[in-house]
């Protein structure tokens, strides 16, 4: 395998990379890699930004019913700032588990042929 940078490659092995790459960039696997990626990052990122708008919204325009006690002095802002917390970790949690089983399994194999080339 070819260590040195790639500024002191010669300029046909760095059109090589390039065009190895774009190539890649070209597949069908790595399509299927990006529509995975996609198809679970951006609707997971419209729902919790949605959940934290609705809860910037009713922090501002619903006082009484943000106000309302749960238990003791918990009230219903609490607990949802709370559960804006528990939200992030758990699609944290939930994205690395998508990415360790379906997403690093195809870009690994993609890496793997893509240096074999060079």
């Amino acid at each position: 395998m070819d260590t040195a940078p790639a500024n002191d490659r010669p300029d046909d092995q760095r059109q090589l990379d390039r065009s190895s790459y774009a190539e890649v960039q070209a597949s069908a696997e790595f399509g299927e890699l990006r529509g995975a990626h996609r198809s679970f990052a951006f609707p997971l990122t419209i729902a919790f930004v949605s959940w934290y708008l609705l809860y910037v919204l009713l922090s501002n325009y619903a006082d009484g019913f943000m106000g309302t006690k749960v238990v003791g002095h918990i009230n219903v802002a609490l607990v949802f700032g709370l559960a804006q917390f528990l939200t992030t970790f758990l699609i944290a949690w939930w994205y690395s588990r998508h990415a360790a089983t379906k997403l690093d399994p195809r870009a690994q194999a993609i890496k793997s042929r893509l240096e074999e080339r060079s």
